[in-house]
């Protein structure tokens, strides 16, 4: 089995030019919205991921991104909300360079962006909520169908169904993508979480408490193969909630009627549901003990994970394992006959993006990438999606 610290992978450089045309990925640091007024002052974004150009470090997680709301228009009768960030400074708190950037790519966000970095807003027109008002408004100007509207609108007050918000609101913490549109010439810290790992202790023997794992996740109705474990944590159940909670992740709420009935107002009124529940996944026919997620404004995509604890301890901490994918869309299943999330095939993105999160903290002490043979690298989960792996399981210590 191949083993190795993830961060020996990449070499910092101590002076570099960025091209044109990179992404950075960053969090933001303040709320932004299209209804508020502009100007709207400095904002500010933090990079939560290195900047790794031919397997270099060329710009590490933990600088400032500094820029301003450049446009901010909200949502009308007919016209779309629009919201443009453009920043134009970079920042180590010693060292500060001119930068170059737009908004590229949005993190779970029901919105889309432009070729020019303008984050255009919803149609309210398509959105479930609102036909279901003009529905109710036709039947209403019918004499003979007025009853059946009245009918429907108290069952969408005593549902809650709220209307459509069409303008565009981020909140500290939503995450994005940015692209340079010219080249950064960075000479400033180069090394960032990263640095301060430790190597692993018996670090020998992590190739055989990773391989006796269950790989596959089994679900609960119906009963079929489902995700891969990728991840495994060694800790305790605090530092590892502790970590997440940090990261932005938000615990999953159970699934009964009252959290699909909010499932259902989420997907109605557009929005995000940042609790929402999941689908129970076994492990050796066991449910998870810890179910998180990170979202943003939309249901239909998350990034979210199981955690299983297992019966072996590491280093004197209890040993979890981990199945990870992030979904990316609803779509109906023919097969099952029901909404189902679909998922980001190459699931190694979301365990790289788990790592970068937890690195991003400072409260992890050890990262490996342990190989596994017998795991194969291409599957179906449980509704249909085919998942594709390089087959290893990251290893966290904390």
């Amino acid at each position: 089995m191949r083993f190795a610290v993830l961060a020996l992978f990449l070499t910092p450089v101590f002076a570099a030019q960025i091209p044109a045309g990179t992404e950075i990925s960053i969090r933001l640091n303040d709320k932004v919205a299209s209804e508020a007024p502009v100007p709207a002052g400095v904002i500010h974004a933090s990079v939560i991921a290195p900047v790794v150009v031919e397997g270099r470090i060329l710009l590490p997680a933990g600088p400032v991104l500094n820029g301003v709301v450049k446009l901010a228009k909200p949502a009308q009768d007919t016209e779309r909300a629009q919201l443009q960030l453009v920043f134009t400074e970079v920042t180590d708190g010693h060292v500060k360079a001119p930068v170059s950037a737009v908004v590229s790519g949005l993190e779970n966000a029901r919105e889309t962006v432009d070729e020019k970095g303008v984050i255009l807003g919803i149609d309210a027109s398509q959105a479930y909520g609102t036909r279901l008002s003009q529905g109710i408004a036709k039947l209403q100007a019918n004499d003979k169908l007025a009853g059946l509207a009245g009918i429907l609108a108290g069952a969408k007050q005593t549902l809650k169904i709220g209307d459509v918000n069409a303008n565009i609101d981020y909140d500290a913490g939503t995450e994005l993508r940015v692209k340079l549109t010219a080249p950064l010439n960075w000479a400033g810290v180069t090394t960032g979480p990263e640095s301060k790992l430790l190597p692993f202790p018996n670090e020998a023997a992590l190739p055989a408490l990773v391989s006796r794992q269950p790989f596959r996740t089994v679900a609960e109705n119906p009963p079929r193969p489902s995700d891969i474990t990728n991840l495994m944590f060694i800790g305790t159940e605090q530092e590892i909630r502790t970590a997440f909670e940090k990261a932005g992740w938000t615990p999953a709420a159970r699934l009964n009627a009252s959290t699909k009935m909010e499932t259902a107002r989420a997907l109605i009124e557009d929005r995000g549901y940042k609790e929402g529940p999941m689908s129970i996944l076994l492990l050796d026919g066991r449910p998870p003990d810890m179910a998180l997620q990170k979202g943003n404004n939309t249901f239909a995509s998350r990034h979210h994970l199981r955690i299983f604890r297992r019966p072996d301890t590491f280093a004197g901490k209890p040993v979890w394992v981990c199945s990870s994918t992030h979904d990316t869309g609803i779509s109906f299943s023919e097969r099952d006959r029901t909404f189902i999330h679909k998922v980001e095939n190459r699931i190694d993105m979301e365990r790289g993006k788990i790592v970068a999160d937890l690195l991003f903290t400072g409260l992890v002490k050890s990262i490996a990438l342990v190989g596994r043979p017998e795991v194969p690298e291409s599957i179906e989960n449980a509704t249909g999606d085919v998942l594709e792996t390089d087959a290893a399981m990251a290893v966290i210590l904390f």
